[in-house]
């Protein structure tokens, strides 16, 4: 398939980011009036108040912010919090916390965009035959979602442009239609009457938490923006917002008409629609929510892998269902959020309930994006006056919708909060927990034992391991190695080969690296390779490996014994033997309470995780495993007395 050059603006890439890019923000009008008119009784200050706040929050937010702003944080060409945190994490290793904690609560969220989305596309249905079941419809259509999700979307994918033009324009025709019979409430652009809403109506600053929604698909936004390109989103915007006021302002003019009312007797987006269309926009609504919960799924499958790219989640496994780029399926992850999804309709059953729940984390991430952004900013000499104006007015902004929010916590909110709380916290162990066990691992310098490994290697009286022993190291420079490693080889049976490799994989801060350096330490015998994969690149070692062997050889930097057998398989490279070291928690440990349980739950998470020759991508046959015992505290001696019979 021929890639999208995502740095030039096209219309093929514009068209891409209609379909996958914008889902969650243009199926905003299927439920925002809603969440906003709630129970209350339909009335001027409100409907021209929430219709400003709309406006001037679409404009700040999602125009001013992430399109114009924080999309310039791409990290060559990607974007998504764990992406720019990338970018700026080598200067403050702080903030890997707002990271996780805003990577978390995205997660959480993208737990209710799904079901709130289609279902609010099927309650249309109602409409039609008042007494359908929503339920199973909904359920049936999330499942069928996430089933098709192995399959990728490289072949579906090319009707996701087209399908949300339709739906754009259609919303952007029956606002503007609806518009007409009511212009008056134009003059809600102007911000004063978002103001008074706050200030008069009874509960007015409440209702910003349900006008957030207009807003919540922002953030995957800019997750998305390495599928298509900053300009092509930035040019898409332009017909994506006008559409989205269109509906908005003409939701309005509707509403305006029914005064004195409730929601009982308009639908505020379905009432927009003639009778005779309603079946058609139901079917188009349905594919509109459909494609917005597929680039959520996706975006969330980017964000796990990120994040175990980054090791701050353990590791699982990952496949690549097309070639598109970028694309990724993550199993575990895929069953979690239709679990996940399935449950959210049955508890909340109707969009209205989970209206009442939905952004309030979301805002969370928006927050930690406005820390990591301000950051970003000062790192690469911005204006300080800029870089402060524009931390001081978005936490202001976000700060004000969190707390409009948190009345949602009552009415479900918790449920997302909890998620994403229990997501920050299984990060947080597999982080520490890493980072306490590389703190007690010991390392030796490689030179000392070189002679050794040389007479080893040599030694034609012990049975040869493998003609390429290679492990798999932690040390970043080829002038150490751990001594665990040094055990392995020289400890019990040695083990002789032709070749030592020791391969260490580093992570770089760039998504798409693919790239490595060979230190050639005794020619013939000892041999280190650092490779530096992005963060979204799997690691295929097994196959790189070969690879590398191959161009060494070419370029004469070492050469491999060729023997018969070797020649009747086909195998001109040898045999190779990888070895993986795994630690366990020693028993002789005794460690402080907080850091014991921080270790076992990081033990039990890791073995519950991927198995290591799988996540490096090595082949069972050529891998052995080995238990390695890690002591991080011992117990003070204990004196035994000898006792005499």
């Amino acid at each position: 398939m021929k890639e999208l050059n995502i740095k030039k603006i096209s219309f093929a890439g514009v068209l891409i980011a209609l379909g996958i890019v914008f889902g969650d923000l243009g199926t905003s009008p299927l439920y925002t009036y809603k969440a906003i008119i709630g129970d209350h009784i339909i009335n001027e200050v409100l409907i021209l108040g929430s219709v400003s706040a709309i406006f001037w929050t679409l404009t700040f937010q999602t125009t001013i912010k992430y399109v114009l702003i924080t999309m310039r944080a791409d990290n060559n060409g990607e974007g998504g919090i764990f992406s720019l945190f990338a970018l700026i994490r080598r200067n403050a290793r702080w903030l890997l916390w707002p990271a996780i904690i805003g990577g978390s609560f995205m997660i959480a969220d993208s737990l209710i965009t799904p079901p709130i989305s289609v279902t609010s596309a099927m309650e249309g249905l109602k409409d039609v035959t008042p007494d359908i079941p929503i339920l199973p419809i909904t359920i049936g259509i999330l499942i069928t979602l996430f089933i098709f999700q192995q399959r990728g979307t490289g072949n579906i994918g090319k009707f996701f442009g087209p399908a949300m033009i339709l739906w754009f324009g259609m919303i952007a025709v029956l606002g503007f239609l609806n518009l007409l019979k009511d212009i008056s409430v134009l003059k809600a652009v102007n911000p004063i009457y978002a103001f008074r809403m706050v200030t008069q109506y009874p509960g007015g600053f409440w209702v910003l938490g349900a006008v957030f929604l207009c807003t919540t698909g922002a953030e995957a936004l800019y997750a998305d923006m390495g599928h298509v390109g900053r300009h092509n989103i930035q040019i898409a915007w332009i017909f994506i917002k006008i559409a989205l006021l269109l509906c908005y302002f003409g939701e309005a003019a509707l509403l305006e008409s029914h005064i004195g009312q409730t929601l009982k007797d308009v639908d505020p987006f379905y009432g927009l629609v003639p009778h005779w269309f309603i079946i058609p926009s139901i079917i188009i609504s349905t594919f509109a929510t459909i494609i917005a919960s597929q680039a959520l799924i996706s975006g969330t499958y980017t964000l796990f892998n990120e994040a175990i790219r980054l090791n701050i989640w353990p590791k699982l496994r990952t496949k690549f269902p097309s070639d598109l780029r970028g694309q990724i399926y993550i199993p575990a992850i895929n069953w979690f959020m239709m679990f996940g999804c399935i449950g959210m309709v049955l508890y909340f059953r109707e969009s209205k309930n989970m209206e009442a729940a939905f952004g309030l984390s979301v805002t969370l991430t928006m927050l930690m994006t406005t820390v990591l952004l301000s950051y970003y900013l000062y790192t690469r000499k911005t204006s300080k006056i800029f870089t402060a104006t524009v931390l001081i007015i978005y936490l202001w902004i976000e700060f004000t919708f969190l707390v409009a929010n948190l009345k949602k916590f009552t009415h479900g909110g918790w449920l997302t909060l909890l998620i994403g709380s229990l997501l920050v916290f299984t990060m947080y162990v597999w982080h520490t927990g890493r980072k306490i066990k590389g703190k007690y691992k010991k390392y030796l310098n490689l030179d000392k034992y070189i002679p050794v490994l040389q007479q080893l290697s040599n030694d034609k009286t012990i049975p040869k391991y493998a003609t390429h022993l290679v492990y798999l190291t932690i040390a970043e420079k080829p002038t150490i190695i751990e001594q665990r490693i040094i055990s392995s080889i020289f400890s019990r049976m040695p083990k002789r080969a032709d070749l030592y490799w020791f391969v260490h994989v580093d992570v770089d801060d760039s998504p798409y690296t693919t790239s490595y350096l060979t230190k050639v330490i005794v020619p013939e015998e000892v041999v280190y390779v650092k490779f530096r994969l992005g963060f979204r690149v799997v690691p295929r070692i097994n196959l790189f490996f070969k690879q590398i062997i191959t161009e060494l050889e070419k370029n004469k930097e070492i050469s491999l014994e060729k023997d018969i057998y070797r020649d009747i398989d086909k195998n001109t490279l040898g045999d190779f033997r990888f070895v993986v070291m795994k630690s366990f928690l020693s028993f002789d440990n005794e460690l402080p309470f907080w850091k014991n349980i921080i270790m076992r739950l990081y033990f039990m998470l890791d073995k519950l995780s991927l198995a290591d020759p799988e996540a490096f991508g090595l082949d069972y046959n050529n891998v052995d495993v080995e238990r390695v015992p890690l002591l991080v505290q011992a117990p003070p001696e204990i004196k035994l007395k000898r006792e005499t019979e």
